[in-house]
């Protein structure tokens, strides 16, 4: 059976509502990130590849099965959603035992599994304590749990940093570059720092269409030798940002420090900078919309 996911030419349709249009991406084993703003299509798209949505029209396949065969696709992926959530009075061992229940396995299995994957997602030491009473991010590594107690060839998580505090979220991105060693891990955010820090191998989704899909590599490349840093007065600024597409603000009294990308020399004393990927990303955006209003 091979890892990989190929999705071709895949579009779901809401009504007249158009979520996905046309899609076509190639996902190979390890983390693979899927970066978009808020309504972009990502949860649909999610939620087709795990069989709770179906599709409109176009192919899926996950590990040569046919998205259609929801019993066998179920078997292999692990889903983890952005509104994932358990009854609060449940310990952490009895929510993850109830939940490896309702995915079919036995009391042998789950004695063995349950405390093993409590382990794995650092919450060993947490197997007594309520639901109610976890932070965002120790509930978050309870969902990773029931996602993987199955042990899936794909995991699919939805904005799981979204809300956790910057300490949680460097863990949480930790424990999936982890789990993705042997399988594939879909990483679908909004969160451009999440994907810089855990994934080569990225598309762009907006609106329902991809705008890119490649490598970091290849996305930083776009905007390389058009990004560009300058001190400028506070006065100046917002004339600046109807100008030119500003991506980054420092404040200082009277003056600014500011980041900015431009196809040229923007002003005489702007110097030339390296981009990141909240650049390219930014650019890239911009350009869409650019582009969608002159049609």
């Amino acid at each position: 059976m091979d890892t990989k996911i190929q999705i071709k030419d895949l579009s779901k349709n809401f009504g007249k509502k158009q979520a996905l249009k046309h899609v076509n991406l190639e996902i190979q084993q390890g983390m693979f990130g899927l970066l978009g703003p808020n309504g972009a299509g990502k949860t649909t798209l999610m939620k087709v590849l795990t069989t709770l949505t179906k599709k409109s029209s176009g192919n899926v396949t996950l590990c040569d099965i046919p998205v259609e065969q929801c019993q066998k696709i179920r078997q292999i992926v692990g889903y983890l959603p952005q509104d994932f959530s358990m009854y609060g009075n449940m310990g952490a061992y009895e929510a993850l035992d109830y939940l490896a229940v309702l995915s079919g396995m036995s009391k042998k299995e789950r004695a063995k599994k349950v405390p093993e994957m409590l382990e794995k997602v650092n919450l060993g030491d947490q197997h007594k304590t309520k639901v109610k009473a976890m932070s965002g991010g120790m509930k978050r590594r309870l969902g990773i749990a029931q996602a993987i107690i199955h042990n899936p060839k794909i995991i699919v998580v939805d904005e799981p940093t979204a809300g956790l505090d910057p300490e949680e979220r460097v863990r949480f991105r930790n424990l999936l570059c982890e789990i993705a060693k042997d399988r594939i891990v879909i990483l679908s955010t909004h969160i451009v720092g999440d994907i810089e820090a855990t994934c080569e191998n990225i598309a762009v989704l907006n609106c329902g269409e991809i705008l890119f899909r490649g490598t970091v590599s290849q996305l930083l490349e776009a905007v390389r030798g058009k990004v560009y840093t300058l001190e400028v007065s506070s006065m100046e600024l917002p004339m600046i940002q109807e100008k030119f597409l500003v991506t980054g603000i420092l404040t200082n009294g009277s003056t600014a420090n500011i980041k900015i990308i431009s196809e040229g020399l923007p002003m005489k004393n702007a110097k030339p900078a390296g981009p990141d990927v909240e650049d390219a990303y930014m650019y890239l955006m911009n350009h869409a919309s650019v582009s969608k209003s002159r049609q």
